[in-house]
């Protein structure tokens, strides 16, 4: 059986170690492997002059290490030491919902988060879990937050 195991969302936020959490939680129950996939996207102001006054400049390099140093943070803080399912992480340059949408084309399932507060109060899903709800190849999970919990996430 191809895949065998579950791809899941993570982007440092509240919402994305929520998915982490749960993807965990089920990789245990199915005894399948986690690959925690974070994808970035290079700020367009890091690499622009603005009117002769030189912004700031970043390395592509350094872009892709500090997304990797975040993302690992993200799964020692969740993980914090506990025995869970075997962990990978993949780090790609690339729109979030496309990669995780290639990442589990052969995957059992994919978890995303969902802040659920977009531009719009009311909006359940955001753009990543709306794309890949609707183009991901395998069974999609979206962790919202908990119903008892009426204040938005604050990160």
């Amino acid at each position: 059986m191809a895949g065998r195991r579950i791809v899941v969302g993570i982007d440092g936020s509240t919402h994305g170690k929520t998915a982490l959490s749960w993807a965990l939680d089920e990789a245990r129950l199915r005894g399948t492997s986690v690959a925690a996939v974070h994808a970035w996207q290079c700020p367009s102001v890091a690499l622009t002059d603005y009117g002769g006054a030189a912004m700031p400049m970043l390395s592509i390099d350094e872009v892709e290490k500090a997304a990797e140093a975040m993302a690992r943070a993200s799964i020692d803080e969740v993980t914090a030491g506990a025995t869970f399912p075997r962990v990978s992480l993949i780090v790609r340059q690339g729109n979030p919902a496309q990669v995780l949408i290639e990442e589990a084309k052969d995957a059992d399932l994919l978890v995303v988060g969902s802040r659920g507060y977009g531009g719009f109060r009311g909006m359940l899903l955001g753009s990543v879990s709306t794309n890949v709800v609707h183009h991901a190849a395998c069974p999609v999970v979206v962790i919202h937050r908990p119903r008892y919990d009426e204040t938005p996430w604050n990160d």
